[in-house]
């Protein structure tokens, strides 16, 4: 059993407007994303379940069946294989949650979110 700290977590900045704080568990992964207004995660997906939860501020989730506003306080639910694209309308804070493990972010198979900025 571990117990963590967020600011303990190490901070990887994955580009100008885009920071994380990730930890792994044995089935799930869950981080801590700060994205500046006009960051721009690129459209991916992944065969996680995602679920997101939105701290301070707006994302707006953009998938195949339309756009979903995520306000703070706010949670939104991404089945696995769902492409999604997230802009931040302003300065936000979301925890995410994935299940199985995000073995792509295991492996540094992240390059997506390392070259993203602003649209």
């Amino acid at each position: 059993m571990a117990v963590y700290k967020w600011q303990d977590v190490e901070n990887e900045p994955m580009n100008p407007l885009l920071n994380r704080r990730v930890i792994h568990g044995l089935s799930m992964t869950v981080a801590k994303l700060t994205l500046k207004k006009g960051a721009v995660v690129p459209r991916h997906s992944h065969p996680n379940e995602q679920i997101s939860m939105v701290e301070s501020g707006k994302l707006l989730f953009i998938m195949d069946d339309g756009e979903r506003l995520v306000e703070a306080g706010q949670v939104i639910v991404i089945p696995p294989n769902q492409p999604h694209r997230v802009e931040a309308v302003e300065d936000s804070v979301a925890t995410d949650l994935f299940s199985p493990v995000r073995a792509d972010w295991q492996n540094g198979n992240d390059a997506y979110l390392r070259s993203a900025g602003a649209s």
